[in-house]
């Protein structure tokens, strides 16, 4: 099934004397689960739509996209972002593999690697490369019906709490959102972890459902989470590949090969846009939250390290339910860091 609907309109102008052209229309849904002030959408809405018109028209004008905007969940929720794509509920949208742990487990690796890299912009340039280069990430993708065009990331997970956390032991007997596989983040730690998203974290901590959320700064800012969890610790979890913009297969496939390019290229341009802002509003979203009156904490090493070491190896069940393909990506993956000089505080593709 698919939304878009491809149409073809003559316009008459008047080009080099009295030259006619013909012009074809294409119209797109995109969408999201997500409000446009989410660092993902914008990228979408703030690059990727306007990026795409861009090149169209330098390219000679010969096609023109029309955007039909289905952003803030008007058509799904943070549930259904793989669906809503796959099935043609939208032709363009956000898709949340960090949602996706049974449907699209290969692009989960970094929510199973915890603690390897803030640089936020490393990992968009690492996925980007693997969801094309890599075939069993990009076949992930069309297995599920979709095309991966952009990667979108987070900037580095912290706690956002009612509590600060200075030791392991502040953790005990505490409840925190953690969505999806970041579950896995707390294990062994004392910590009891709840699901859930950025659109339900300021009510589940306002009503007591929890006390606080692992998250970062350019999400807690436009959701305004700190002023029901006032207390930032920074334990640097690290910067997650959350999922990536996505196109329909089959309306991808049956776009004209310029316009196909179009997408590719704007996709390019997006994932730059998107580090910039993601690196421009953490940084922002730390000065307002601070004036706001959150305060922030730094988690010692020596108790960041009991963190990391302590945790059981949490790789290990999504390499037996991945497998080889599993594997290909994780040491890919690791491989991908050393080779930009991170260095991960666990070497979680170790002795593979």
């Amino acid at each position: 099934m698919t939304i878009m609907k491809l149409a073809t309109t003559t316009a008459m102008a008047v080009l080099m004397g009295s030259a006619a052209f013909a012009q074809q229309s294409i119209t797109v849904n995109i969408g999201s689960s997500h409000p446009e002030a989410n660092i993902w959408v914008y990228a979408m809405k703030n690059t990727f739509q306007p990026e795409v018109n861009r090149i169209l028209e330098a390219n000679g004008n010969e096609y023109q996209v029309n955007w039909v905007e289905n952003y803030a969940g008007t058509l799904y929720k943070f549930t259904d972002t793989r669906e809503a794509v796959m099935d043609g509920i939208v032709d363009v949208g956000m898709v949340g593999t960090v949602w996706e742990g049974a449907n699209m487990p290969l692009q989960n690796v970094t929510y199973f690697t915890p603690f390897a890299t803030e640089d936020h912009r490393m990992i968009i340039e690492i996925f980007d490369d693997l969801s094309e280069s890599l075939p069993e990430l990009k076949d992930s993708w069309a297995e599920n019906g979709m095309v991966h065009l952009s990667s979108l990331i987070t900037d580095s997970y912290d706690i956002y709490a009612t509590f600060p956390v200075n030791t392991m032991a502040d953790l005990q007997n505490r409840k925190l959102n953690a969505p999806g596989t970041s579950a896995n983040w707390l294990r062994d730690t004392g910590a009891t972890p709840v699901d859930g998203a950025l659109t339900t974290y300021y009510t589940n901590i306002q009503t007591g459902v929890t006390e606080g959320t692992l998250s970062f700064a350019s999400g807690i800012l436009p959701t305004r989470v700190y002023e029901v969890a006032p207390e930032l610790s920074r334990v640097g979890i690290g910067s997650m590949y959350f999922g990536g913009i996505a196109a329909n297969k089959d309306v991808f496939d049956s776009l004209p090969a310029p316009v196909q390019e179009a997408f590719r290229e704007a996709a390019q341009a997006t994932s730059k846009a998107h580090g910039d802002y993601v690196a421009d509003l953490a940084a922002r979203a730390l000065e307002e939250m601070q004036a706001a009156g959150l305060t922030v904490h730094q988690m010692p090493e020596e108790e960041k390290a009991k963190w990391v070491n302590g945790l059981p190896n949490i790789v290990e069940p999504w390499l037996e339910q991945t497998g080889e393909a599993g594997k290909t990506v994780l040491k890919a993956y690791f491989a991908a860091l050393e080779e930009r000089g991170a260095e991960p505080l666990r070497n979680w593709a170790e002795g593979l």
